[in-house]
């Protein structure tokens, strides 16, 4: 009897821990989401998916744009802002604005929690 009982502990704690050790961290300084904030902005902006979609649609666009983008308490991207750019082209800002609005960060903030972030990218 305590075998079985063994057994199904040990079962429901290999189940359990990968869910755990999938949680999100929260953070909680600001200075720490911003670091953050930049690094996975700079991933996503070299990531392949969005250097194919962007040279399909916009190869000939280069230039330089500032953003700011408020991030909320579950990673979520809750505003994106352009703040000055060498870029005039409408069309590929929309593009940028829905693609950074679709992201989802692997961090949470604490409850009512909103940080707001000024990103500068060149392409």
């Amino acid at each position: 009897m305590r075998i079985i009982r063994l057994v199904f502990g040990l079962t429901f704690l290999l189940l359990i821990s990968p869910a755990i050790n999938a949680q999100k961290p929260v953070l909680t300084d600001e200075e720490v989401v911003a670091e953050t904030v930049t690094k996975e902005i700079d991933e996503v902006f070299q990531s392949q998916e969005f250097t194919k979609k962007k040279n399909k649609k916009f190869a000939g666009v280069k230039g330089t744009m500032v953003i700011d983008i408020s991030v909320v308490q579950n990673g979520k991207v809750a505003t994106f802002f352009k703040v000055d750019s060498d870029i005039k082209n409408i069309d590929f800002i929309n593009f940028m604005s829905s693609y950074i609005l679709d992201h989802k960060f692997q961090f949470k903030l604490q409850k009512q929690q909103r940080y707001k972030i000024r990103y500068t990218i060149t392409f």
